[in-house]
Formats: C-alpha cells, structure tokens, sequence
C-alpha cells in the first residue's frame, strides 16, 4: 500500500496572538468546521473553504467552496493554485501570508475587520509587503498546473478526509483555539451560526432521561426509608387493620403520602385517617389553644417496635423515646420552660395523684358538652337524678353528681374495694364510713387502686409501673374516644344490678356538702 506523503505546515496565528505551531500531515484542511486543521471561524468561511496539499515540487491551495470565494494576491481562485514565498491568500477577513523556512510551509494569518473579498488595497501593509506580493503573482504565474491526474488525486485527499472525519469523535487539530485571543484586537463582534455548534444527539437525550426515570422509580419504591431519620413502626406499614374496632380508615401500607401530602397538613391528614365509628382523633380546647396537634404528642420514625400511640403515656416503657418531654407528665412539668402560644405549663397535682375537691368545692371543672355527649343515654340519666336531689342545682352540686356518675355506673370494684352485690363500686368503696362524719381521706388514698399503672391488652407489658399515676385515667384527650382506657373496669350492663340513687346516697351526698 502506498504511504501518503506528509508535509509540514508552521502556522502563526496574529488574529488570536498564539505562537507557532508545527503540523505535519498530508494536507491541511482550511474552514471553519471544527475538524478542520486551520480554522477560521466567520459567516463568509465555509466549513471547507480551501486545502493545502504538496503535488510535485509544489504546494497548491485548491478551493474547495462553492458559495464563497478565496483570492490570491487579489485574485480569484477557480479551482487550484500553486502557492510562492510571498504569497497573500485571502479567505472571508483573514489574510494568510505565505512563506518557506527550508521544506516547511509558514503560514501567517492576520484578521483586518470588515474586510471583503476583492479589497487587496486594505490587506497591503507596506511598500514591501507590495512588492513582495507583486513578485508572488509573477512566480505564480512561472508555475506550471499540476497534471490532471495528481490535482484529482490532491482533491480525493480532502473529501475522504472529510468523509473519515465525519461522524466520529477524533483528537482536535493542534491549530484549533484552545483560549479566547487578549484584549487589544480589533475584532469583528458577530454570533456563530448553529452548523457551529455542536449539539448533543437527540438519542442520547431520550435515554438519558429514561434511564434517569427509571433509576429513581427503583430507588423509590427499595429504599423509602432513605430520607428518614428511622423506620416508621408497624402499626403504620400494616397492609390491614389490626385493632377491633377499628380507629383508622384504613392501613397505611407503609405509604409516605398519607401524612407528608403537599396539599394537607401533617395534623389534617392523621386527624382524617383516625375517623372512625368507635375513634375520632379529636384535640381538647386547651390543647388547641395552645397549638398543641397530633404530630406533638405522637411521633413516628422511632423504630419498627415503636408505638406512638402510647408515646404520651411513659416514655421509659419504650426507649426510642430519648425525651421525656415528650410524654404528658414530662411535658406538663415545672421544668419545661417551653411556652405553648405563650402559655407556660406546670407539675399538676404537686407531683401525685390528683384529688379533684379541696376546701368544700370542686377543683374539677367537670365534664365538657362534648365529653358528655358521648356518654350512653342510661349515664344521662344516672347525673339527671343525681342533680334531681338537691335543689337549686349550683355548678359545684352538678360537677358533683357527674363525679360519682363516673365512678358509680358500671365500675366494678377491683383490689380489694368494697363493692355491692353486684360487684360494682358504691359509696362505700371509697368512704369507708359516714353516719355522721363523712370520711374524706379515705378516697384520696384509695384513688392508686384503680388509677395507676396501664398493661399495653396488646403487647401484655407494663407501659405505666404500679406506683405511676395513669394522666389518661383521668385526663381524656380524644372524647370521642368509645374505649376505655381499661375495659377491665367495666362490668357488663345489667339493668336489674345497675346503681340507681338512692334516699341513702341523697343522705351521704348531703352529709359530704359537694
């Protein structure tokens, strides 16, 4: 196979004042495509304007652009032209000056603004510069044309070069512009056409973004505990309700978008999901005065054996919970110096169980419109007729009759308790006598017998110890609540054993002053 014949081309680049630069190749493509050797990036370049190639004893520049014109001192090219030491080729605003040093072709290219085709007067530099071209033309004249055969031959080098530079990715010409030229150039301040540019294959666009579609489908769907501090527990990743009855709509499934939505609050949705026949997640007054939600008292992301629904009752019954604050005895304590919509809290009941009458009068407010709306109508009936036994019925005589309501309708007397014939608690559960002098102390002291201490029905452990007072015994947060905290302390509804008041229980209410 033939070997091809290299030639080499020193190029000087004044338009971007670069130094010299030595190529050594077969020829050197002219334009302003960017896999041309010498490039000249302007509008009036074509992407391949013109070729230097060595025929014989000569180089040529051929002219290889159908739509602009390339001159040589100030003449135009028709096809080829045999190139002399001074030698001025002009291509759009560039003048290349041509020269020798030894087999080696120099190359000078000079930028001149707003210069076209034809100007030679302008591209002139000195008288020298003149006659050094005029000698140019005379020798170019001398010069024979190549035969036929050699000049198709230095034609085919530049298309098939074209054609093997074309659609792959090759090294950039040592001639192309690595930085921008200094300040203190005169330039021509114009836009790049788009043939320029070169765009990013529509192809790999479309993949790209398929891939990266599918890449975060799969992440979402394997690790959607990525972006969370801790699992979420697993009465929230059941895929069907656990608890009889029911307090929520229906099992998360370990969903994300049930509680974290765009379009509703935290709070909205957990209050939206636990609505139910026997549960509505519901806030007391206070509580919402004080911008108290659900997310403050039950938190998630504690571990899969977490509970948060029994967070606020202790929280050394589950160690995911680090800060006893967040339970109720710990939040409402003298010690948190937190203010809730500028309410500040306390320690209630100085620490222990909370005795709800002090100094002839009841501490307790009694029950809210609400609460006693969700009692049974036998309940209504039952602090009806205690308010019926005294006249005049004052505030203190109505929170009076609904406290021993509470705890004389279907309690039943547990640890050792005084109780009547059907097991159920009566006066004399907590006053252990009264003719004549109504024991108050005994109540107080026997109040730990049923307010203490809570075993989780579920997990069957100890999430309150014994000598812990139960906030929730007393203290309900959702009324709406048809459970119990201890269903245990119910008796069965048996109309012929039910507690009805009494000229007895008249006379020993009368005797206490409530």
């Amino acid at each position: 196979m033939k070997q091809p014949h290299l030639s080499t081309f020193i190029v000087t680049r004044e338009d971007q004042q670069l130094d010299a630069t030595t190529l050594v190749s077969e020829a050197l493509s002219i334009g302003r495509a960017s896999d041309c050797e010498l490039i000249l990036n302007h509008p009036t370049v074509s992407r391949l304007h013109a070729g230097l190639k060595e025929v014989g004893d000569n180089i040529y520049i051929f002219h290889l652009s159908p739509s602009n014109s390339t001159t040589i001192n100030g003449r135009l090219i028709e096809e080829k032209e045999a190139l002399a030491d001074g030698d001025i080729v002009q291509i759009g605003p560039f003048f290349l000056y041509m020269g020798h040093d030894g087999k080696a072709l120099t190359i000078r290219v000079v930028y001149q603004t707003a210069v076209r085709i034809g100007d030679t007067e302008v591209q002139a530099e000195g008288p020298e510069q003149a006659q050094a071209a005029a000698a140019g033309a005379a020798a170019a004249e001398a010069h024979e044309h190549p035969p036929d055969a050699e000049s198709e031959e230095a034609l085919q080098v530049f298309w098939d070069k074209r054609k093997r530079e074309a659609g792959k990715i090759t090294r950039p010409s040592a001639l192309r512009p690595h930085a921008p030229p200094r300040l203190g150039k005169a330039r021509f301040n114009w836009t790049p056409t788009r043939d320029l540019v070169r765009p990013w294959p529509f192809a790999i666009l479309t993949w790209a973004v398929i891939l990266v579609a599918l890449l975060t489908g799969v992440a979402a769907f394997s690790f959607t505990t990525a972006f969370s501090p801790s699992p979420v527990s697993n009465p929230h990743t059941r895929t069907a309700l656990a608890m009889t009855p029911a307090i929520a709509k229906q099992p998360n499934g370990n969903t994300c978008t049930s509680c974290h939505s765009i379009k509703g609050r935290m709070n909205d949705n957990c209050a939206n999901c636990h609505k139910t026949e026997a549960f509505v997640a519901t806030t007391t007054p206070p509580h919402a005065k004080a911008g108290i939600g659900c997310t403050d008292c039950h938190t998630e992301h504690k571990g899969a054996n977490f509970r948060p629904g029994l967070q606020p009752m202790n929280a050394s019954f589950q160690q995911a919970v680090l800060d006893p604050t967040e339970t109720c005895a710990g939040c409402h304590n003298d010690n948190n110096k937190r203010r809730y919509n500028g309410q500040t809290v306390h320690t209630p009941h100085g620490g222990t169980f909370g005795y709800p009458y002090a100094n002839g009068e009841w501490i307790w407010t009694g029950l809210t419109p609400e609460e006693l709306a969700q009692k049974s109508d036998d309940f209504k009936r039952r602090v009806e007729q205690y308010k019926n036994l005294w006249p005049g019925r004052s505030d203190n005589q109505i929170r009076d009759g609904q406290f021993h309501a509470l705890h004389l309708y279907r309690v039943r007397a547990i640890g050792g308790l005084r109780g009547n014939r059907a097991g159920e608690m009566d006066c004399f559960s907590c006053h252990t006598s009264w003719a004549g002098t109504l024991d108050r102390e005994t109540p107080r002291k026997t109040c730990a017998v049923c307010h203490d201490g809570y075993v989780d029905p579920v997990s069957k452990q100890t999430v309150i110890p014994a000598d812990k007072p139960n906030c929730n015994s007393c203290h309900v947060q959702h009324v709406e609540d048809k459970r119990h905290w201890n269903p245990s302390l119910f008796s069965q509804p048996q109309q012929a054993m039910g507690h009805v008041p009494t000229t007895h229980d008249a006379s020993l209410l009368a005797q206490s002053g409530h």
